[in-house]
Parts: structure tokens; C-alpha cells; sequence
């Protein structure tokens, strides 16, 4: 495998590059959604209950003494329901928002690298076809082993850029599906503390 990525030519450095560009953001992706799910639907459910049971003050509290996307988004409503239901409502919203943008931050790196590294393959393939091509003007013979070199380097290229860019395709599918489920939590965390935020006030009239 050593050899066939040295026999590749130049190329097959800058798409070596993107690869691990791209690995390094989805990584990065990976565990910035993993630590996220420390609170989930149910923790929106039990501070929805708190709400109802003990109060505003006691599910800022729960909030406040949790991390990851579904507690910030609830304490930022929490934390104006004082106020008024529109106010925590618009909070939700604004916040949802922020959280649903930060799960998403970095993914258009992801996608340049997958565009970029099967370019660069096929860029390497045009210029192990142009090496073949001046290598049988200059020895004036199409012999196999005259253009065997050039068309060589034009194949491991191509083959490189569309195994990194498969490979990252992957991986990137991945990070979506875990980037949807987390938006369904979101949405239904939202519903579920706008839900106890209206019943609360009309029970406190």
C-alpha cells in the first residue's frame, strides 16, 4: 500500500492532505456530538415536570447543574419565563436556533474535502496521461513499458481521490444521522418545556 501511494506521483500528497482534513473535522464532529447527548428528551421532560411541581427557580437550578444542547436551550427560556410565555417561547426559538447551527458548524469542510480529494485524483490522471503521451513522443514507441509509468500514476490517483472521497462520504452520512436525531430532541424539548411553560402560567392566574 506504501509503495502504490509512493508510485502515485506528487498527487497523492495534497489528497492525502484533504483526507486527513477531513478525518480531522469529523472527528471533531463526532465528539462535540456525543458530549451533547448528556441531556436528551427525557431531561427536558423531567425539568418540564419540575416546572409544574416545584417552579420556575428549581428547573433553573436542574438547568443549571446540566450540559449540552437540550439544558442551555431550556435555562435560556427558564431564565425569562418570569417575564412572560412569549418571552421564554422567543428564547426557545433564538436558542434552538444557536444550538441547531453549532451541530452543524464545520460540516462545509467536511464536504470540501470530499469534493476536493477525487479533483485532485482526477487532476493526477490527466497528468499521468500527459506524462504517458510525452513519454512515447520522446522514445517515438507506444510499447506497454513506454507508457506503463505514466498510466500507472493516472490510475493509483484516480483510485485514491474516490476511495478518500467515498470513505469521508461515509463517515460525513454519519455525523448527519446523529445531527438529525438531535434535532428531533431538540424540537421535542422545546415542545414539551413550551407545553408546562403555558400550563404553569394559566395554573398561576
Amino acid at each position: 500500500m506504501v509503495q502504490q501511494f509512493l508510485n502515485g506521483g506528487p498527487f497523492m500528497w495534497p489528497i492525502l492532505i484533504a483526507f486527513l482534513i477531513g478525518l480531522i473535522f469529523v472527528l471533531e464532529r463526532f465528539v462535540h456530538l456525543i458530549a451533547g447527548m448528556s441531556t436528551g428528551e427525557s431531561f427536558a421532560n423531567d425539568v418540564a415536570e419540575t416546572v409544574m411541581s416545584e417552579g420556575i427557580d428549581a428547573a433553573v437550578t436542574k438547568c443549571e447543574n446540566a450540559k449540552g444542547p437540550v439544558a442551555n436551550i431550556l435555562l435560556s427560556a427558564l431564565e425569562r419565563a418570569h417575564r412572560s410565555v412569549e418571552e421564554a417561547e422567543d428564547a426557545l426559538d433564538n436558542a434552538g436556533a444557536i444550538e441547531m447551527a453549532s451541530m452543524e458548524k464545520n460540516m462545509s469542510w467536511i464536504s470540501l474535502m470530499i469534493t476536493t480529494a477525487p479533483m485532485l485524483g482526477f487532476l493526477g490522471t490527466v497528468v499521468g496521461m500527459i506524462k504517458a503521451f510525452n513519454d512515447i513522443k520522446a522514445a517515438q514507441d507506444i510499447s506497454p513499458a513506454v507508457v506503463a509509468d505514466g498510466i500507472s500514476i493516472a490510475l493509483l490517483t484516480t483510485a485514491f481521490g474516490l476511495i478518500v472521497g467515498i470513505f469521508l462520504q461515509i463517515l460525513q452520512n454519519g455525523v448527519m444521522y446523529i445531527i438529525d436525531n438531535r434535532i428531533v430532541v431538540l424540537q421535542r424539548s422545546i415542545s414539551s418545556l413550551t407545553i408546562a411553560l403555558r400550563e404553569k402560567f394559566l395554573a398561576d392566574k
